[in-house]
């Protein structure tokens, strides 16, 4: 039995089973427009980094100050000048990478 033939009855079996039923996104359309707005040369390995769960510096930074945002609801006054004190601080560490990479020096 030809490579293609086994391809072909391993997904078939993984349908009949079910395997696939509970993939997320599913039912919902594609959104290929990232991908396609990557240059692409860079495209694969971007694919690669991001299926290995790599977020590039800046996009942790900015997760990091989304997630301080949120506490930011909840936290006591003392507690809120310490997350604005660190937003501040991430931001301006993000503003200085994003500088440094405008300017080719990573």
């Amino acid at each position: 039995m030809g490579l293609e033939k086994i391809i072909e009855e391993r997904i078939k079996e993984a349908i009949e089973s079910g395997a696939f039923d509970n993939l997320s996104g599913k039912g919902k359309p594609l959104d290929l427009a990232p991908y396609f707005q990557t240059p692409e040369d860079l495209r694969l390995g971007y694919s690669i980094l991001k299926s290995a769960g790599f977020l590039p510096e800046e996009a942790q930074i900015l997760k990091e100050v989304e997630a301080l945002r949120e506490q930011l609801a909840t936290a006591d006054a003392q507690r809120r000048t310490r997350i604005e004190k660190a937003i501040g601080e991430k931001l301006a560490h993000y503003h200085m990478l994003m500088e440094r990479r405008r300017r080719g020096k990573s």
